[in-house]
Parts: C-alpha cells; structure tokens; sequence
C-alpha cells in the first residue's frame, strides 16, 4: 500500500488494477461471544462507553423456541460516504487504495456533522479527560485496521472471531475469500435505500429481526429486557 494516502472520491469497487477491501459477517456463525469487540477495544483503547465495533443482539421467538440474533456492527467504509461529503474540514476522507475511509485528528473541529451524516450510527466523539493522548474532543471510528491491513495483516477483530463469522480481504480479486463469499451466498448490506454503496456484507442476516439503531448520545441497553423479566420472576 502507497504510503501517500491519496483520497478518491470515486467509486472503486470493480475497477481493474484498484484493491477495494470489505469484510463480510457471516451471521449464522456469530455466538455473540464479544471478542471483536473486546479485540477492537483493546487495539485501539477506546474509552469506556464507546466502541469502534459491537454486537447488539435480540431475543426472537416464542418461548421455548427462542434464541438470540446478533448483527456486528462497524463502521461500513462506503463507497459514496456521507461522512466525506458531509465533513467542512475535509477531515474525514477516502484512501483510493484500498477504499479505507480514515480520519485526519488535526484537521476534525468536533462538529459532529459527520456522525449526524452517518445512517449507521457508527462515530463517536472522544472525550475530553483522556490525558494519556492529545486526541481528544474529535470524532473516532473504525477504520478497518488500516496500520494492521497495510502491514498484510486482517483486522483485529477478524483475527480474533473464534467462529470465523467475519471475513476479510480485496473484493475486486476474484480469488479471494470476500469474493467468493459475495458471489456464491445471497448477501445483504444495511440500509441500501441510503445510497452509500457500504462495504460490509452479511450472510443471513434478518434485518426485520436484528438491526437497531445506535444512538451517539443514548445507546440503547440491549439487557434491560432480560434483566427486566429476571426481576419480575424473582419478584426483586
């Protein structure tokens, strides 16, 4: 990968001689087992409350055929990204090779007006009280592990999914596993009506079923029901 981070405003899925990595989640292999999550916090120490990527889950069916669907989430590094078109400071951006959309920390004024462009709820703002690093008060997200892909590492939390739910690679090389996995499963991608062209794919998935959204500013407690019903059966 060229160490000059040239920014493409172009779409580069399909074009001949350009890498265009995605991953794709494999959802009938997740066990919500959080290790990506756990993986992705502690690669980048993200602050509590925050997460580049996490697992929300719900609980479907009828008593006693019921079970948990989980729908990992991350940022989708889209094609036509509303967080680059929507940024005043060209801060956020796209790398044309590989089609990683990053973050310059200088350049970001905490604005926020990437994370209200985002229709996956997937940035945050860093606090203020992180005193270890000067990056603070700026927007953060995942980036596809763009330090580890560029030394021809996965991501960390592809490396560490124990049940090899998530699947990385070039998706313009036909030989590799991300295409084969597009091309021969009926794949699916979030909120397609937004136009953004994301480049995360998932094997069944039931949207109707998983997808929620995550609010920047109240995330939603995913326990509150469980522990809501083991209250009310224990009489707490």
């Amino acid at each position: 990968m060229s160490e000059e981070l040239r920014v493409s405003p172009i779409e580069t899925r399909g074009i001949a001689g350009k890498r265009r990595f995605a991953m794709v989640v494999d959802t009938r292999r997740c066990i919500g087992c959080m290790a990506c999550q756990v993986a992705c916090k502690a690669e980048y120490d993200t602050p509590l409350g925050v997460n580049r990527t996490w697992v929300p889950y719900k609980v479907v069916g009828k008593y006693p055929n019921v079970k948990r669907q989980f729908l990992p989430r991350l940022c989708n590094h889209c094609d036509d990204a509303p967080c680059v078109r929507n940024c005043p400071v060209d801060a956020t951006f796209k790398v044309e090779d590989g089609g990683f959309i990053l973050q310059r920390y200088e350049r970001c004024i905490g604005c926020r007006s990437c994370m209200a462009a985002c229709p996956y709820n997937a940035r945050f703002m860093l606090p203020s009280h992180r005193t270890y690093t000067p990056i603070t008060n700026v927007v953060d997200k995942c980036t596809f592990c763009f330090h580890r892909v560029s030394q021809n590492l996965v991501p960390a939390c592809v490396q560490t999914c124990i049940g090899r739910s998530r699947v990385f690679g070039d998706i313009n090389d036909p030989n590799s596993e991300v295409s084969y996995l597009v091309a021969n499963n009926p794949t699916q991608v979030l909120r397609p009506e937004e136009g953004t062209k994301p480049h995360v794919f998932y094997i069944g998935a039931d949207r109707n079923a998983t997808e929620f959204g995550r609010d920047a500013y109240h995330k939603p407690e995913v326990m509150e029901p469980e522990r809501s019903a083991f209250k009310r059966n224990f009489k707490i």
